[in-house]
């Protein structure tokens, strides 16, 4: 989803609290699609408390996943791939500040990339430092352009792996089409127009019913202005030294794939970049058939890390 259908949520001075109906259908996802051993934390930052829904062995010895979701998607998006990488590593799936989700705004806000950097920062910190290992840093839609601003701001020496699902503003735009049809629910969201909205990108794929409604819920939130911006420079990205794997949706209507893929060819010549068959932009990364071949790339790309 473009960044700008970002929303709103506790802790700023003035800011609604969640809707009950939003927690409720937020809980119903947890509890209907994440695996059993499921866990929730939270992490306090200069930037307000960051919501993270975790599941995996605490001891293992692989790298630890974090997962960023697409602009009003929330955590919970990242059940497929959290149950699959979580028979061996930890998993970490983090709500955005600032968008629909548990996570609450401070009275500091995140405005520029240099406060996404810095709030990322702070949060895999918390997260890792006990494991003494890198993570590796997975981000979908507006959540990979915020992985891939961090990993360009972090580098190798903090990050093991990066993996960027259909990057939206990372190495070319947004196809016209997809703006022009999201621009009504941009202007005013509902979740009539969320819904109308997925149906038309996704070509009326069977998305699952608890995690839609937790969606359209999230069109209720007072709107906040996200951080967004120009693509990552060109010459920055040659220099990027993260081992990066680009998955993108054949079928997605927000990015050209095949264009896309020669951008990140130029961009990032050492990345490895597939197409996920049949997928489209809002399938990804939890729709079944898309979610199984992700988390087959996902484990071919973990495997070939190097070892630290």
């Amino acid at each position: 989803m473009p960044p700008s259908h970002s929303t709103g949520s506790a802790g700023a001075p003035g800011a609604r609290p969640p809707s009950p109906s939003f927690l409720a259908a937020y809980d119903e996802v947890l509890t209907a699609c994440w695996p059993e051993g499921t866990t929730t934390s939270r992490v306090p930052t200069p930037y307000g408390t960051t919501h993270i829904t975790s599941h995996g062995p605490a001891d293992a010895t692989a790298p630890p996943v974090v997962l960023l979701p697409g602009g009003g998607a929330t955590s919970t998006v990242w059940h497929a791939q959290a149950a699959h990488l979580g028979r061996k590593r930890r998993v970490h799936a983090v709500d955005l500040i600032g968008e629909p989700g548990r996570s609450t705004r401070g009275e500091r806000p995140i405005r520029t990339v240099a406060d996404l950097t810095g709030w990322l920062g702070v949060v895999l910190e918390a997260l890792c430092a006990d494991a003494g290992r890198r993570p590796v840093l997975a981000g979908h839609s507006y959540g990979a352009w915020i992985a891939l601003h961090h990993a360009l701001h972090a580098g190798s020496r903090h990050l093991a792996g990066l993996v960027l699902v259909d990057p939206t503003q990372c190495f070319t735009g947004f196809r016209p089409g997809y703006l022009l049809h999201a621009l009504p629910l941009l202007l005013r969201p509902t979740p009539r127009r969320a819904r109308a909205f997925l149906t038309w990108e996704t070509a009326g794929a069977g998305l699952d019913a608890d995690w839609l409604r937790l969606y359209e819920e999230g069109t209720r939130f007072p709107a906040v202005r996200p951080v967004t911006g120009p693509r990552p420079d060109r010459q920055a990205l040659r220099g990027l030294a993260v081992p990066t794997l680009v998955l993108l949706a054949e079928h997605g209507r927000a990015l050209d794939p095949a264009r896309t893929a020669r951008a990140v060819d130029r961009s990032l010549p050492g990345a490895s970049t597939c197409v996920i068959p049949g997928a489209t932009h809002h399938t990804l990364p939890l729709h079944a058939p898309a979610a199984a071949e992700i988390n087959r790339r996902l484990d071919a790309f973990l495997t070939g890390l190097p070892a630290e």
